[in-house]
């Protein structure tokens, strides 16, 4: 700018419009032009908005996503409240989803309801017509598991023929493993058809709301996860800022005026920021194609779903460099640029703490009317996110005030390292700070996340009552007579890795005429015939043999005799084909008179019986006229895949036969998702923090490259140098851990009261997530001492 004239003086102050678009021009110039310092301001900051950018937009690409996906299930929706009468122009579904290993496979068998055209007949969603008996058509995923080495035991699981590949707009994602498969007509009477449907997409029952306690952690999830991203572009925003402020002290000396510079620093951060939204861009278009084809949890996403809303898109492209310029010229504020040099290591201003005690308060006074009980309705919502986001920026704002107040306590006392390193604070707390500033909220939101967490998960885990040690397995196997019963129980038994099969047969039995009052009332009473091992199930025996009959009374009628079954009484077997007692054609037993009274016990399952109980040599289960024949299966841990081997068994006696693992213990699919995407938004935003922590070291470091190669030259050891780095590290970290100690216990309290869940602290929680914050920082300590060591070389007080 030599030989130029000065920029006229701004008149009252204020520039016009054309002033500041030449400013921020010119600034943009120097981030371009300025040589290779510039180019390396310029580049860590693209790169560091550009992380934030991206995962910016991935966050904002969920709800589009999640829409997206869900879409495409509704369309293909069998459930309706209005069931068409079955005729020529419907179709018969029965639910046919099974497992393998650990897969949910979801499947569905179909046949006509008439024998009208069946090219008329409504195909599934991405099918190309409706299957015939015998043909099946698959997605990719699963076909590509069938023809794998993999899915050989899978393979008999399905008799059918792969007739064709399910299209993308019948999948919820990629990777999803589903199946239709045609069948008979009589093989569906036999199953039993689940649904009669005229269409596709019977989505009519609505969804219901999800539970409150789970959107409050859904609400806090995103505000802890989103938080350090916005702290992280800020932050990248401020990279090379002492070189930058050099570079305007020198227009200074041609002849511009402060605010011309703040535009012209503004100009800088707002080429950086703008080349990080394309940064980023270009990475969230990278990351779609690597979430394409990526499935975790069985869950999975088409490229063309991870697209953010255009609303949320504009937001974050106006609001990423508005952001930028702020922080720039708020960064100004506290520095006097003289044509002569830059002001900084003045004595500062002492930071004001009201406004930083402020913040938290208000947050608090924002949850503390949610406390009595949060509803989850959408003002609520807005008030519980508005109070957690200003509680954990309250909190990270309070840190440079701790931390300037702590080290100017500290005297020239200590060890050589120390001395150095606490000199470096008090002469530059706020930048120390802002570098920890993100774990700092990040330790705080993950401590009263992980709170809630564990109050929704006591909530949300209920106890099933299963005692997976006596059965692990349970099914009711679909009979037409005992004799099916008792072969059912059979092959069970011969399958590969059963080591035992707890088989019952129930039924009902009446009796032999109606009520004196209403002779068309009937009483009824529950029969169960088992063998000896299987009755010391479900029931309490101190001995049993085969012709034994046992009798639990049921709590209403016990000890009152008034029942019609007791031992020595006659009851009828006989029913007709709607389940009613048949007492013109009775089928008579008389309960043995040796019949003992014992109590009931509850079975694997957590089921408790009551009523008749006889061993098969007291009565013969073919004599039963709709028995119910139920499965326990204990299974081998020695043999691979016993589980599968029992599901194969089961698909011969029906195709929609289902297999359930007992477990002592459940939770909702909603909490299981939530804490899966949870665990995936903390990695991801846990590798930015480190990735922020360790740029914004080595940046502090290359600007003090000078500085370190003088106190090398001059004989200062370079372990002393690289403890004095540590332990300046150390000490903004110590005090932003104790602060996020402080506030994410009195967030996570707050929350939980919300929730309505016991106020109690997580100790185990609370050293986990302030250990993993303490471990990025000595991680990022020694990623930055071999660049430390390269800069106390001697070529380092060279200059041009």
């Amino acid at each position: 700018m030599t030989g130029q004239d000065a920029p006229p003086a701004e008149p009252g102050g204020r520039a016009s419009t054309a002033r500041w678009a030449a400013d921020l021009t010119m600034g943009a110039r120097f981030a371009v032009n300025g040589g290779r310092e510039s180019w390396a301001r310029t580049v860590m900051t693209a790169v560091g908005v550009g992380l934030g950018v991206a995962l910016l937009l991935l966050a904002a690409s969920i709800p589009t996503a999640h829409a997206l996906r869900g879409e495409r299930t509704d369309a293909r929706s069998v459930y309706s409240f209005s069931v068409p009468k079955p005729g020529p122009g419907t179709i018969g579904v029965g639910d046919a989803a099974t497992t393998y290993r650990d897969r949910d496979i979801g499947g569905f068998i179909l046949a006509p309801d008439g024998d009208g055209d069946r090219d008329a007949l409504p195909a599934p969603p991405g099918v190309d017509r409706f299957p015939a008996p015998g043909e099946m058509w698959v997605s990719p995923a699963l076909k590509q598991l069938l023809d794998s080495d993999e899915g050989t035991l899978l393979r008999e699981r399905f008799p059918y023929r792969t007739a064709g590949v399910i299209g993308d707009s019948g999948l919820a994602g990629p990777a999803e493993f589903l199946y239709y498969a045609g069948v008979s007509q009589k093989t569906l009477e036999r199953v039993g058809a689940s649904y009669h449907i005229d269409h596709w997409g019977n989505g009519d029952h609505g969804d219901e709301p999800l539970n409150p306690a789970l959107l409050l952690l859904i609400i806090v999830g995103c505000v802890v996860l989103l938080l350090p991203v916005l702290i992280f572009i800020a932050t990248a925003a401020r990279f090379g800022g002492e070189r930058r402020d050099r570079r305007l002290a020198a227009l200074r000396l041609v002849g511009a005026d402060v605010h011309m510079t703040r535009r012209i620093a503004a100009g800088e951060s707002l080429f950086g920021a703008l080349l990080g939204l394309t940064v980023g861009t270009g990475l969230f278009l990278l990351a779609r194609e690597v979430i394409g084809g990526l499935t975790l949890w069985d869950i999975s996403f088409f490229t063309s779903d991870v697209r953010p809303s255009l609303p949320l898109a504009l937001v974050i492209a106006v609001a990423v460099p508005a952001l930028a310029v702020v922080v720039t010229l708020v960064a100004l504020r506290g520095i006097a640029i003289e044509p002569l040099g830059v002001v900084r290591n003045a004595t500062p201003k002492r930071r004001r703490l009201w406004w930083r005690l402020l913040l938290p308060l208000l947050g608090v006074g924002l949850l503390l009317p949610l406390a009595s009980g949060f509803g989850g309705g959408d003002r609520q919502a807005y008030q519980a996110a508005a109070g957690a986001v200003l509680l954990l920026i309250g909190t990270t704002a309070l840190l440079p005030w701790v931390v300037e107040a702590v080290v100017e306590r500290f005297g020239g006392k200590g060890s050589v390292p120390w001395q150095l390193a606490t000199r470096r604070l008090q002469l530059s707390s706020g930048t120390a700070a802002r570098a920890v500033s993100g774990i700092t909220i990040a330790v705080a939101g993950a401590l009263a996340l992980q709170m809630l967490f564990a109050g929704v998960e006591a909530e949300d885990t209920r106890s099933t009552g299963q005692d997976p040690n006596r059965a692990q397995l349970m099914t009711n196997v679909p009979v037409a007579d005992g004799t099916q019963a008792r072969d059912a129980f059979e092959r069970y038994r011969a399958t590969k890795g059963v080591s035992g099969v707890l088989g019952v047969t129930e039924d009902y039995v009446s009796a032999t005429h109606g009520d004196k009052a209403d002779p068309s009332a009937v009483s009824e009473e529950a029969l169960t015939v088992a063998d000896c091992p299987s009755l010391r199930e479900v029931i309490r025996l101190t001995s049993c043999e085969n012709g034994d009959v046992f009798f639990v009374e049921s709590p209403v009628f016990e000890g009152s005799g008034d029942t019609f079954a007791h031992p020595g009484a006659q009851v009828n077997l006989a029913y007709d084909d709607e389940g009613i007692p048949d007492l013109d054609h009775q089928k008579l037993w008389t309960i043995p008179r040796s019949a003992q009274v014992v109590k009931s016990r509850k079975d694997p399952t957590g089921q408790e019986r009551t009523g008749i109980f006889a061993t098969p040599g007291a009565l013969d289960i073919a004599d039963l006229a709709d028995p119910k024949a139920t499965a326990m299966i204990q299974v081998d841990p020695k043999v691979p895949d016993a589980t599968e081997y029992v599901r194969n068994t089961s698909v011969e006696f029906s195709p929609s036969l289902y297999v359930m693992r007992l477990s002592s213990t459940e939770q909702s699919d909603e909490f299981t998702a939530i804490r899966r995407g949870l665990f995936i938004g903390a990695t991801a935003t846990l590798l930015l923090i480190g990735a922020s922590m360790i740029v914004t070291t080595l940046e502090q470091l290359r600007e003090r490259k000078r500085l370190l190669s003088v106190l090398v030259a001059f004989g200062t050891r370079r372990t002393t140098l690289s403890w004095s780095v540590l332990w300046q590290t150390a000490v903004p970290v110590v005090l932003g851990l104790a602060l996020s100690v402080a506030g994410g216990l009195a967030l996570g309290m707050l929350l939980l009261k919300m929730a309505g869940q016991p106020l109690t602290v997580d100790w185990a929680g609370l050293g986990a997530m302030t250990g993993i914050g303490a471990g990025v920082i000595l991680l990022v300590t020694l990623v930055s001492l071999p660049p430390l060591w390269r800069m106390m070389r001697p070529e380092g007080l060279r200059t041009e």
